[in-house]
Formats: C-alpha cells, structure tokens, sequence
C-alpha cells in the first residue's frame, strides 16, 4: 500500500513537498513514480525515480521546479515542488513498479495510494 500526504493550499510561487510512503511492500527494488489529475483532465505523468535513486525523469512542465527524491531505508519517496504555478493544481497521486523508469509514461501502473490534493491559488 502507498500513502500520499504533503498536499494542501499554497499560493503562486510557494513551494510544498509530497511523500510516498509504502507499508506492506519494500520499495529497495522499485521505481516510484508521480503522477498528477487535474479536474476534467487525464492523469498525467510528473516524474520517475530510479530504484537507487540516481537517475530521475521530469515531464517538461515541472522540469527544473520539481525535484523527486527517496529514502530507502524509510521506504519513502518525496516531490519537492518549487515555483508552484495555479496549472499544478491537481490530485497528486505516487505509484511504484519493480524495476525502471524506462517506458514510465505509458506502462499501466497498477499500485497506486489514494492521492493528495494540490491547489496552487491567490
């Protein structure tokens, strides 16, 4: 199982920082992923982690003000987002695989937590 928290009200150009947090499963060997919806929109893809944690993807919209980390020993993952914008309002959800972040946007990832609500407004 996943939790997501860390969500809230912020205004533009705030910052907040999510955590994934896993209960029930290792993420050691996971990649662990960010993705976001937006009311009425699709599930877009955020960003990717790389089981070591090394190596991580970005959409084009976040690149640069969104920065994804994990904790292994804590089983945790993290979004720290910066610069937030009122277009990064949406429900934050994390998602986690065994392996890569190779074909991230378009496997169907199929453990997920319930999600956090962002809402970046004046």
């Amino acid at each position: 199982q996943l939790v997501e928290s860390g969500g809230g009200l912020v205004q533009p150009g705030g910052s907040l920082r999510l955590s994934c947090t896993a209960t029930g499963i290792s993420l050691d060997y996971n990649a662990i992923v960010w993705f976001r919806q937006a009311p009425g929109k699709e599930r877009e893809g955020v960003s990717c982690i790389w089981p070591s944690g090394t190596n991580a993807k970005y959409v084009d919209s976040v690149n640069g003000r969104f920065t994804i980390s994990r904790d292994n020993a804590k089983n945790t993952a993290y979004l720290q987002m910066n610069n937030l914008v009122p277009e990064d309002t949406a429900t934050y959800f994390c998602g986690t695989r065994f392996g890569g972040c190779r074909d991230w946007l378009t496997y169907k990832w199929d453990i997920w937590g319930q999600g956090t609500q962002v809402t970046v407004s004046s």
